[in-house]
């Protein structure tokens, strides 16, 4: 079993950990460019009984849901 499952992870939330360790790990010149490349624009609703939810930016959507699980660990 890989790592990442055992450890209650999505893939796409495993690869956004290792992505930001490495952006972070970077000198300060090629962090920010990496950095900036990293944002992401992009949006989801979640929909219920037919009728869409609140659209959030799913860049901080994953933020918080990391910060959340940090927390409760």
């Amino acid at each position: 079993m890989a790592y990442w499952k055992s450890a209650g992870l999505t893939y796409n939330r495993y690869l956004a950990v290792a992505a930001r360790a490495v952006r972070r790990s970077l000198q300060e010149g090629p962090r920010l460019a990496a950095e900036r490349r990293g944002q992401m624009d992009l949006r989801f609703a979640k929909w219920e009984n037919g009728k869409q939810g609140e659209v959030k930016a799913l860049g901080q959507a994953n933020q918080d849901a990391m910060a959340a699980n940090s927390e409760s660990k």
